[in-house]
């Protein structure tokens, strides 16, 4: 199979110009001035430019857009696009016929004179596949890494080039979303995408939040319980965050209850607003590939079991859990963040080999996990080879080897490390992997390991490789 021909930017801009039947408008405030005039520059523009407008004062922006608490966020990007779009047919009714309109926005904060904060902005095409039917939209959000304002505009001038090019002229939505990092490698990073509309509608965001972070876009991706994409940055800034990361293939008793129990505790401490609480569950790469390959499938498996439970969904590649720490500790802006760890998983944050690529060792991972604001809440496990002893923290130092035992007793004394002690003990011999087996056997008692809601989940969808549908169940409950 042939590699597809890379285009440069200007390239993507004149096929596009050259394209009679691509006619659109572009709107860009803030720090975002680039895209139109990319197309303005390569000649043509008279066939793909139907207006072009910059509303940078806060009051011309809040006359045409509305009024705002934020400028830069998706709220004012979906008032840009629905302002601009519905203009097109409307003024232009000769042209509906033969015309795929589509509208250009974004709204960015470039970096300020001091350096002091982190560029970034949100950039989003409302268009049509084909003439005279209802637009899709493709959605993004951009973190900008080049060290100069002037820089950051003109990558941002390419990223919209690469979408409008991307949504019109590419069908795969995964090479639409690749296609949007074109020429721009490490300069850029997309943390959200969503593509919607009708042309798009077997397309499953959930997946394309995984897709991000598999393909090197960004590092972490949100989801909600809905199955809606989510910015990290704008879901948990400035909240209290408690995580659980697990491999939920499937989410079974014990995976609820370590959230409950957690939640108990972090709920309790001082400078914790409830108001203000956010319990995410997260996936990792490393959760889920055995052999370096993902299978998609069973990623939206998982997925709909989590959502079933109503729980937000992170996907990182942070396979270390000081790197999650330190990534929510940047959003989250101080304040107190919860991770909630199995007494095993603790074991292997002790050991000195995982930090042998840091510089600093075990203690310079440490100072990033167990940070001012980062407190872990470890859940009990069986100790090995007993049916009825428990494994806790009171048990732990005996574990560790000598010159780690001051580290913990340290981490212990500055109430880093907190004993889940009224954890639901009689769950503690389910193992995911045995109900899984069981799922996909088909074998009856399965049902007593998770809850009610993925039990459903997993019959109602046939999750997992299940192998009967849920109408099928009870017909074989009734005739039992």
């Amino acid at each position: 199979m042939e590699a597809k021909e890379k285009l440069t930017t200007q390239e993507k801009a004149l096929r596009i110009n050259l394209r009679r039947e691509v006619y659109g408008s572009f709107a860009e405030i803030g720090a975002g001035q680039e895209v139109a005039a990319n197309f303005f520059k390569v000649g043509g523009a008279s066939g793909t430019v139907a207006k072009t407008m910059s509303a940078y004062d806060m009051k011309f922006s809040d006359a045409i857009y509305g009024v705002c608490d934020r400028y830069v966020c998706e709220d004012r990007l979906t008032g840009m696009l629905d302002h601009e779009y519905p203009l097109l047919p409307e003024r232009l009714p000769h042209l509906i016929e033969k015309t795929r309109f589509f509208a250009f926005a974004d709204t960015v904060e470039a970096l300020n004179f001091e350096r002091t904060n982190q560029g970034q902005g949100w950039v989003g095409l409302r268009f049509q596949k084909r003439p005279n039917t209802e637009p899709n939209d493709c959605v993004i959000h951009v973190k900008m890494f080049d060290n100069d304002p002037l820089l950051q505009q003109y990558a941002l001038g390419v990223v919209g080039v690469n979408m409008i090019y991307a949504c019109m002229m590419l069908e795969d939505p995964e090479e639409i979303m690749m296609s949007l990092v074109d020429g721009l490698a490490r300069r850029i990073e997309i943390d959200m995408f969503r593509l919607s509309g009708p042309d798009y509608e077997k397309v499953d965001n959930r997946l394309m939040a995984m897709k991000l972070v598999k393909n090197g876009l960004t590092r972490a991706a949100m989801f909600g319980p809905d199955g809606e994409v989510m910015q990290p940055s704008e879901a948990l800034y400035k909240k209290n965050v408690l995580v659980l990361r697990g491999r939920f293939r499937p989410v079974t008793h014990v995976n609820v209850d370590m959230l409950l129990a957690a939640r108990r505790y972090f709920k309790k401490e001082p400078d914790v607003d409830k108001k203000k609480m956010v319990v995410l569950t997260e996936l990792t790469l490393n959760d889920l590939s055995s052999d370096g390959a993902i299978d998609e499938k069973d990623f939206l498996y998982r997925a709909d079991t989590i959502c079933s439970l109503g729980q937000t969904v992170l996907i990182s590649n942070y396979f270390e859990y000081y790197r999650v720490a330190e990534y929510l500790s940047k959003i989250t802006r101080g304040k107190k963040i919860g991770i909630i760890l199995g007494i095993y998983a603790l074991q292997k944050v002790f050991e000195e080999r995982t930090y042998q690529n840091l510089r600093g060792g075990i203690l310079e991972s440490f100072a990033a996990l167990f940070g001012t604001n980062i407190k872990l809440y470890i859940y009990p496990a069986l100790k090995r080879g007993s049916d009825t002893e428990l494994f806790t923290l009171k048990d732990f130092e005996d574990e560790l080897p000598d010159n780690l035992k001051g580290l913990f007793r340290y981490m212990q004394d500055n109430n880093k490390l907190e004993d889940i002690e009224n954890a639901n003990t009689e769950n503690l011999h389910i193992i995911s992997d045995n109900v899984l087996a069981m799922i996909r056997k088909g074998e009856h008692g399965w049902e007593k390991y998770v809850p009610h809601k993925v039990e459903e989940a997993i019959k109602e969808h046939g999750l997992f490789d299940y192998p009967y549908t849920l109408e099928s169940s009870k017909v074989a409950s009734v005739n039992n």
